[in-house]
């Protein structure tokens, strides 16, 4: 994934700072504790596609 595009992305839900995880190919948001997956090189920024993940910060 290019470092540009991944510096233009924010979460859909909170606008905050996405973090590329490129073991598991997604984009995850640490203030709400969503994953964003990645398929096909193409981030899918959608609430109802996204995962809940372990832990939140706030």
């Amino acid at each position: 994934m290019k470092k540009k595009l991944m510096q233009l992305l924010v979460c859909p839900v909170c606008k905050g700072k996405l973090e590329y995880v490129k073991k598991k190919n997604e984009m995850i948001c640490r203030r709400d504790g969503l994953a964003y997956p990645i398929r096909l090189g193409v981030p899918v920024l959608l609430e109802v596609d996204s995962r809940k993940i372990g832990s939140t910060t706030t």
